[in-house]
């Protein structure tokens, strides 16, 4: 049984053993598919233990138990460092920029699969793997990154800054089975972690209060929230703290004679330090009917052409993919222009692009914008 059929595996595998039954079943099906298979546990955080926030200790020990019954070698490591120089740093800056980062994203790229790659070949592997529900294939012109068979699981979102390098000595064992299959699998098999929550935390740091963390890091700056006609409804806490499109925790009701309806956050207005709210989720303000990118990756090292290229993306996470067409390109920065209009395009989130399954690559969002109405 070969987990990506379109790939040889290589005869040394170290995975990526997180303390989570993805990558405890990831390791068991490379061994399945008669691989030596070692482990590695990541440390990237090194504050909060105490507090119960970062449950690198459990995770730990859930890794150990998962090794010992399958029995594989595990080696830990410490990344606090390479995590916090290469990704919280950079996490940190985007909000103190007004923008809302995805620290995932980075931490895939500089550390599950550079930090984590590297320490392993050092260690002897051939190759690593991880619990990440994607696909792989390989043909004439280099490896090729797809969704996998669990739509609803597909992280391919959150690997899009992977080049042909990183893909090259990267598996994913995960790619042809289903979350509820991965559960039965580590059931059958006596994994204590069969039934461990997936974490829904930022990427190695955990599940906690976003508000109290982010304000170690960044000054709270208090300031009005308003109506888009200059109603004032209450006060924020900073503009860092709010992201487009926002529903919860705006700590705002409703206006005398006006109607009870939910608000959420529409644009963070810099100059006055002012968040505009508005009731209607689809709202003109948290509408666009396009928007331009910075950086711009593309997995095969090449932008698609000839321009402009009708492609699908999504903009966020588990959205459905959206038809669009890719009007200009280069390694600055793109323009995207969507078939049907988007909500709350978030600057400093990721605009991800797809053919077909495949994975192109992606670039961050810069700002959203309007045609001219038609006339």
């Amino acid at each position: 049984m070969n987990p990506e059929p379109s790939i040889p595996l290589r005869n040394r595998v170290i995975v990526g053993l997180s303390g989570g039954v993805d990558s405890a079943v990831a390791a068991h099906r490379l061994l399945e598919a008669g691989q030596e298979v070692e482990a590695l546990f990541m440390k990237n955080w090194e504050e909060d233990d105490a507090q119960g926030y970062c449950a690198a200790a459990e995770d730990l020990a859930d890794a150990r138990a998962v090794a010992e019954r399958l029995g594989i070698r595990l080696h830990t490591v410490n990344f606090a460092t390479e995590y916090w120089d290469q990704v919280f740093a950079s996490f940190l800056d985007e909000y103190r920029a007004l923008r809302t980062p995805n620290p995932d994203v980075l931490c895939n790229k500089e550390i599950k699969f550079a930090a984590f790659l590297d320490h392993a070949l050092g260690l002897g592997a051939d190759a690593i793997a991880t619990g990440h529900y994607a696909r792989l294939t390989q043909d004439a012109n280099g490896h090729h990154l797809h969704r996998c068979a669990d739509e609803a699981k597909d992280q391919t979102y959150f690997l899009h800054l992977l080049n042909q390098e990183q893909l090259a000595q990267a598996h994913f064992p995960l790619a042809d089975i289903t979350k509820s299959e991965v559960r039965a699998i580590a059931r059958r098999l006596g994994l204590a972690n069969a039934e461990k929550k997936d974490s829904t935390g930022i990427c190695f740091i955990g599940e906690r209060r976003f508000g109290d963390f982010l304000a170690r890091y960044l000054p709270r700056e208090p300031g009005p929230i308003e109506t888009p006609e200059g109603l004032r409804l209450g006060e924020h806490q900073g503009l860092a703290y709010y992201t487009i499109g926002q529903r919860q925790g705006l700590g705002v009701g409703g206006i005398a004679s006006g109607r009870e309806a939910p608000w959420y956050v529409a644009v963070k207005d810099s100059t006055d330090n002012r968040l505009i709210v508005v009731q209607d989720s689809h709202h003109p303000l948290l509408m666009s009917t396009g928007l331009d990118a910075l950086r711009p990756h593309w997995i095969s090292g090449r932008r698609p052409d000839p321009l402009p290229f009708r492609c699908l993306a999504r903009l966020r996470h588990r959205q459905p993919l959206q038809v669009c067409e890719l009007l200009s390109g280069d390694d600055l920065g793109c323009r995207v222009r969507f078939d049907e209009p988007q909500r709350a395009v978030t600057p400093g989130q990721s605009i991800v692009f797809y053919r077909d399954s495949e994975c192109l690559g992606g670039a961050v969002i810069e700002r959203g914008w309007n045609d001219p109405p038609s006339r």
